[in-house]
């Protein structure tokens, strides 16, 4: 469970947020529903840790009857702004604000690390219906790409941090360290890209927590040097980003 400190530094980009963070691709929602063995459109969803609603517009784009559930009363704010349609209430994965056995699925979209999944897996189970699914998911690091990793290097070094393992957990590991083991999980990870202004990938950069934590001066200074080292790298202006996005989904028993 990462810090409540990094945790509520989001609400002071909410806006960069909006505007930066990557979405997930289409295959993703696929294999949910693949997963869940039933269709989003009519679902009832709640996706936890809504953020400024990246993963809950694509809930609703695909038919979900999605409530938004989010910590952050200015990301909250944001959410409801993008999403006006969207019904989102302040709270977080550790205690929901729903009623037990009234939703369909529950998701987390680069959340559920946020949470104590001995609280948080309880409470998704309460939520659930008989037969309803838990889907976790995170855009993880592409370390095979070269430039990604030795940036991934500069961004934990300036935040203070150990860099990520560039091994991925198998099956089983990454099953356990989520705290879903006893439930019946399966997991999917895809591999996608997209192509944004060098603009928007500084941006993206400053939205991380670690990063949000740090002095303004330290940020603007690390911000302003990897301009400059990414601008040789891709004189055009644009910059490929490339993540693999993990995916896990439980079964309610």
């Amino acid at each position: 469970m990462s810090s409540p400190l990094r945790a509520r530094a989001f609400d002071t980009a909410a806006d960069r947020y909006a505007a930066a963070r990557p979405s997930y691709p289409p295959a993703l929602l696929d294999r949910v529903e693949e997963c869940a063995g039933r269709p989003l459109n009519g679902a009832r969803v709640a996706d936890v840790g809504a953020g400024t609603g990246i993963a809950t517009r694509l809930l609703r784009d695909r038919g979900a009857r999605v409530v938004g559930v989010e910590p952050g009363p200015a990301m909250a704010a944001r959410l409801r702004a993008l999403l006006p349609g969207v019904p989102v209430v302040l709270g977080d994965g550790n205690a929901l604000p729903l009623a037990d056995a009234s939703h369909d699925l529950v998701t987390y979209g680069q959340s559920w690390h946020w949470t104590d999944p001995a609280r948080s897996v309880p409470e998704a189970l309460r939520v659930l219906r008989p037969a309803g699914a838990l889907a976790i998911w995170w855009n993880t690091t592409a370390f095979d790409v070269p430039w990604i990793l030795a940036q991934h290097r500069r961004i934990a070094e300036v935040c203070g941090v150990e860099p990520q393992s560039r091994v991925r957990y198998g099956d089983r590991d990454a099953v356990r360290r989520a705290g879903l083991s006893g439930l019946p999980v399966t997991r999917h990870q895809m591999r996608w890209s997209r192509t944004v202004p060098l603009g928007t990938h500084l941006a993206n950069i400053g939205t991380r927590s670690a990063f949000l934590v740090l002095p303004e001066d330290v940020r603007r200074a690390f911000l302003r040097e990897e301009g400059a080292r990414l601008r040789a790298l891709f004189p055009d202006g644009t910059v490929e980003e490339t993540y693999v996005a993990d995916l896990l989904v439980a079964t309610r028993p």
